[in-house]
This record gives C-alpha cells, sequence and structure tokens, in this order.
C-alpha cells in the first residue's frame, strides 16, 4: 500500500493561492498597458462615471473605496496629471471641492479591461447565500493565518499600496 503524500492539501492550497496572486498581478499589468492605470484609478473613474454629474467629493470617493482621504488625493493628483479628472470648487459651497470625470478618463475607463474584482463580484453574486458565508469565512481564516487581519484594505483587488504612484 502506498501512503499519500504528507501534506497534499498544504500544496493544493498553496497552488490556488498563488494563482490568486499572480492572476491580480497579470491584470495589474494588463491595465497598466491599455489604459495606463492601476486598480485603484480604475476604480476612482468608475465611481466617477456612475455618480450623479460624474462628479463627487474626496469625502465620497474615499467613503466608497473604505480608504483615507489622503490616499484619495493621491490618487486624484495623479489622475489629474493624467488628464482623467480635474477639480472644481462647488457653486453652492466654495469650500467643497469635487473631483470630476473628464472626457479622457470617460475615454480611459472605455478602453481598459474588464476588473479583475468585477469578474470575482459576478461569480460570488451567483453563489447561494450559504456558500458565499462558507467562503468569506475561509478566506478570512486565510487572513489570519497569514497574520493578514490587521492590514487595512479596501475592496479593490492590487498587490501594493492603493495610492502608490507605478512607472
Amino acid at each position: 500500500m502506498t501512503q499519500p503524500a504528507p501534506y497534499p492539501r498544504t500544496d493544493d492550497a498553496l497552488i490556488a493561492l498563488r494563482r490568486i496572486l499572480r492572476a491580480t498581478e497579470q491584470y495589474e499589468r494588463e491595465l497598466a498597458q491599455s489604459a495606463r492605470l492601476t486598480p485603484a484609478k480604475l476604480r476612482v473613474l468608475q465611481i466617477l462615471a456612475a455618480a450623479e454629474g460624474q462628479r463627487a467629493t474626496p469625502t465620497a470617493l474615499a467613503g466608497r473605496m473604505g480608504v483615507s482621504q489622503a490616499t484619495v488625493t493621491a490618487l486624484v493628483d495623479q489622475l489629474n496629471k493624467l488628464g482623467l479628472t480635474s477639480r472644481e470648487r462647488s457653486m453652492t459651497d466654495r469650500r467643497q471641492l469635487h473631483v470630476i470625470l473628464t472626457e479622457g478618463g470617460a475615454q480611459a475607463l472605455q478602453d481598459a479591461p474588464d476588473a479583475l474584482q468585477q469578474h470575482f463580484v459576478k461569480g460570488f453574486q451567483s453563489m447561494q447565500d450559504w456558500e458565499q458565508s462558507m467562503l468569506v469565512a475561509a478566506l478570512e481564516r486565510v487572513a489570519a493565518m497569514l497574520n493578514a487581519q490587521g492590514i487595512d484594505a479596501s475592496p479593490v483587488l492590487t498587490l501594493g499600496e492603493i495610492s502608490r504612484p507605478r512607472g
């Protein structure tokens, strides 16, 4: 009788984790090549495109993305430099600033490949409620096993810091 490998499921789990990391990395490269964007910048453009008047305050963007206002400011600075967004003072409250999607930003959004997280969301939402609960529990357990439960994270699939400028 042959003995099974000592930890066959460990290797399977590590392979699955590696595939997730590689898919995220590959998507980031494709996005950078096709639209010159990071996933976080793409998310800002998506939020603006869906907002009334294609505009939002930095506070609203930060709230939707689950990041700090400083992070949003850094992202918007980078998007402004690329001509994909602009800033404008509110007509009703001059203290308030709005981030506005430009035509260039709308075009970049149209040209960008589907976000990796959109694929995930579609698949996740097609699952039964109990399956979603089990998957979330398993992913939280994996995060804990990697001592990552205390790491601040937003719902944007990216490997690095989301406000970090890229080449």
